[in-house]
């Protein structure tokens, strides 16, 4: 964006009277779209003057988009010298990983055991959702398009939806939000969507047929590819 354009949409939102709340939402969601993009690659400084150029925004509101970001886990305070997009490395996708296995196996249970026909049909419909998409147009589950993200996330949020705990649902979000990048990543070296669509196939199955442990064991080893291909296959592959 230009200097002009940025001015230009700065006076737009004055002249909107936008509150300090809707700007600091709007900030936050440009720069977390930005940093998924790879546009903010992983431990790039985000200077607030620059930033507040860039997208057209006061610096408060900005910053204070920035403090919601990092509590996400996408953004990294560092002391009085502001803000970085989050570093990637092994280890933190291990610590993603190994709190997603705990709270979606448990979410898991609860749902197979308090889910009713609601449930059931959200998981299929979300499944054939889905599958359309990875069939109409593969390369958009490489690409990182924002539809097949949303399909991708809707199918596993299905999944555990009859959990009945809210918290347990936010932290679902939350990291999902978190391994983005490194599923991106991996997303880029799918070149079989049929193996895709045929590892949430199961899922839903298993799910619904309520069948137990074998169930959460497919859903953690599921949660594991990524860590596998991004970090442990024979070319590790670069994180945006």
């Amino acid at each position: 964006m230009t200097e002009t354009k940025a001015r230009e949409t700065k006076t737009q939102d004055q002249e909107e009277g936008l509150g300090t709340d809707t700007l600091s939402e709007r900030a936050a969601g440009l720069v977390e779209q930005d940093i998924l993009s790879g546009l903010w690659k992983p431990e790039t400084r985000l200077g607030i003057h620059a930033l507040s150029a860039h997208y057209g925004i006061g610096a408060t509101p900005l910053r204070e988009g920035l403090t919601r970001l990092a509590a996400k886990g996408l953004i990294s305070i560092v002391g009085q010298r502001g803000f970085r997009v989050a570093s990637v490395s092994r280890a933190d996708l291990e610590d993603i990983t190994n709190v997603r296995k705990l709270v979606e196996a448990e979410a898991l249970r609860l749902s197979m055991r308090l889910g009713d026909d609601a449930w059931e049909a959200g998981i299929l419909a979300a499944l054939h959702r889905l599958r359309r998409n990875v069939q109409t147009n593969p390369e958009q589950m490489r690409d990182g398009n924002p539809e097949f993200d949303i399909l991708h996330k809707a199918f596993h949020k299905a999944l555990i939806a009859a959990c009945g705990s809210e918290r347990m649902l936010a932290l679902h979000d939350s990291l999902y939000l978190q391994a983005y990048r490194y599923r991106r990543a991996m997303m880029r070296t799918m070149r079989e969507p049929a193996w895709f669509i045929h590892q949430h196939q199961e899922l839903a199955e298993l799910a619904i047929a309520r069948d137990g442990e074998t169930a959460v064991s497919r859903l953690c080893q599921h949660l594991h590819h990524t860590l596998d291909i991004v970090y442990d296959s024979a070319e590790p592959r670069t994180i945006e």
